[in-house]
């Protein structure tokens, strides 16, 4: 009879630590340097706010070498003109608009002439490797109606500072200063003394590699809320919030921003039935199709527009 052998005894294995994550330490020294202060609103600018047009839009671009280049523009289509009543007045209108465009890493400039007139100049320059000269004019035979500004824009390590000059008296200063890896805060005060007034505001941004959270506050009167959510690299929902506790002005929005591989679509609906979408189409290297369309419902004016711009 064959001999039973017992099992052998086993040792139950030893309970196993729970891993404990420390949390990442933050060096405060090392924070990155965050964007101007006007521009902490955008991302959502650039899907709620794209560049709506009513009528025909021709856009054409000859680059003659590395950094010059010409361009050519050809509008035709309605302009809106002030009204006392509620509906909104229109007259045809055709303009052809001509640049001229010079590029450097270092030094930008853009020019651009219309048939009436008016003359629109860009110049953006870096004069060291933290100061950058940013400079625009809009000059008009018509009295009183030329506008210059002039903006120096110093980047530090964790913080920006911005000082602006105009005419009209037009005086303003920003500083925007990172406080945590996502986190910045700023401020920023304005004289027009042409107009004898005066402003301070605030404002916060916290971003973070899925979404961005702005606010904005001023002594204008003004109240600006925005946030983006990046739903994936390709598509993003975005909403802002606009109050004017002077005035009592409201206006909220919505609207997505969706980039296929030919096409970028964007879109938005606000709280006064006004609904917009803007399409651009890539037909082909150096071929793009444009459509715009705006509804409003609330006073009944509809816009559509549609374009092509040739060259890159």
């Amino acid at each position: 009879m064959a001999t039973i052998v017992p099992p052998a005894a086993t040792t139950p294995p030893a309970a196993s630590k729970p891993t404990v994550i420390e949390p990442e330490k933050v060096d405060y020294l090392n924070l990155p340097c965050p964007i101007p202060y006007e521009e902490i609103h955008r991302e959502a600018l650039m899907s709620l706010k794209p560049e709506l047009f009513e009528g025909m839009r021709f856009d054409f671009t000859k680059v003659l070498n590395q950094k010059f280049s010409l361009s050519h523009s050809l509008f035709m289509g309605p302009t809106e003109i002030p009204s006392q009543s509620a509906e909104t007045i229109k007259i045809p209108t055709a303009h052809y608009e001509f640049g001229a465009n010079f590029i450097d890493p270092k030094l930008m400039l853009f020019g651009r002439i219309l048939t009436d007139g008016r003359l629109n100049a860009r110049v953006k320059a870096d004069l060291s490797e933290n100061l950058t000269l940013k400079a625009n004019a809009q000059l008009t035979s018509e009295p009183h109606m030329s506008h210059v500004m002039a903006n120096f824009d110093y980047k530090g390590k964790d913080y920006r500072t911005q000082f602006q000059l105009g005419n009209g008296a037009l005086f303003g200063a920003s500083y925007i200063q990172s406080v945590t890896p996502n986190l910045s805060l700023g401020g920023e005060v304005f004289w027009a003394g042409q107009h004898r007034k005066s402003g301070i505001g605030y404002a916060a941004r916290y971003n973070t590699d899925k979404m961005v959270a702005t606010g904005q506050v001023a002594s204008t009167g003004m109240v600006a809320l925005s946030y983006v959510q990046k739903v994936s690299e390709k598509v993003s929902l975005a909403s802002d919030f606009m109050y004017n506790y002077m005035s009592r002005d409201v206006t909220a929005s919505v609207g997505y921003d969706y980039i296929l591989r030919q096409c970028r679509l964007r879109g938005k609906i606000d709280s006064n039935g006004c609904t917009a979408a803007f399409l651009e189409e890539r037909l082909n290297m150096g071929l793009n199709f444009i459509l715009s369309a705006e509804i409003d419902h609330r006073k009944k004016d509809y816009k559509f527009g549609f374009g092509l711009t040739v060259g890159e």
